[in-house]
């Protein structure tokens, strides 16, 4: 194992903190990063997170070997419904929009009306949002992404799920996003996002910069942490052999 740790690897890291105690649980990772993320967590401190193959086979490995991954049971569509409405599943989403309340967009960019540009349309995100634990990855922080109000409403924040009332706010449950700057998370008195940590090399006041809404980072923030040296092997000599995560954040 050679060469420093590079930005993707610290975002991986960050990423596998996100199912940290979350027990026997569907993970549901979004993107290169949070893919090899999650199969990082699985392989060392969350041995009981349940991944598919992005399809519906549930598979596994064992951390202390360098086997390949080996299906392990069947998860059908409906089975995987099941989950989510009873909040077994913690998923990972991209977000095209993101605002500072958690409120997502993927749908569209400008008036949903006529927008000036069609995405992936609302799809899952309100259920997730209302029923299981939800995280976001942002594998570029920029004031596109990062934006004063969201476009159209797809997974729910904090304002509108507690403007809905109970029912919305009963599962309610979003935990951190990931980007290629930092980590944020909504632990702040009005449940806005905040600062958890900076990636290391990076200021506090590019991600103010990157970011188009006022930002709380603590005058102490810490870095992101560093993976170990066991950490590093997995993700670059078992789990991403290929390297996909840097192109997804390039060095």
């Amino acid at each position: 194992m050679t060469g420093g740790v590079t930005r993707a690897e610290y975002c991986v890291v960050a990423c596998a903190e996100a199912w940290r105690g979350d027990g026997e649980i569907l993970a549901a990772p979004m993107g290169a990063v949070p893919r090899i993320g999650a199969r990082l967590a699985k392989r060392t401190f969350a041995p009981g997170l349940m991944l598919t193959d992005g399809e519906a086979m549930i598979v596994g490995g064992d951390p202390e070997v360098d086997d390949p991954e080996v299906v392990e049971g069947w998860l059908p569509y409906r089975a995987h419904l099941a989950l989510v409405t009873g909040g077994r599943r913690h998923v990972m989403m991209g977000a095209s929009q993101l605002d500072r309340h958690g409120n997502q967009n993927i749908s569209c960019v400008g008036d949903w009306k006529r927008p000036k540009r069609q995405l992936l349309g609302v799809r899952g995100a309100p259920v997730n949002t209302l029923n299981n634990p939800t995280s976001y990855w942002v594998p570029r922080h920029s004031r596109r992404v990062f934006v004063e109000r969201v476009d159209m409403v797809c997974g729910v924040g904090h304002d509108r799920a507690a403007a809905a009332g109970p029912a919305a706010t009963r599962f309610h449950d979003l935990r951190c996003v990931v980007t290629d700057l930092a980590v944020l998370d909504f632990a702040t008195p009005d449940r806005t996002l905040r600062v958890r940590s900076l990636h290391p090399g990076v200021t506090a006041e590019a991600v103010r910069e990157a970011t188009g809404f006022p930002l709380d980072i603590a005058d102490d923030v810490p870095s992101t942490r560093e993976p170990t040296p066991a950490e590093l092997r997995l993700i670059r000599e078992v789990i991403d052999p290929e390297g996909t995560r840097e192109r997804e954040v390039p060095s």
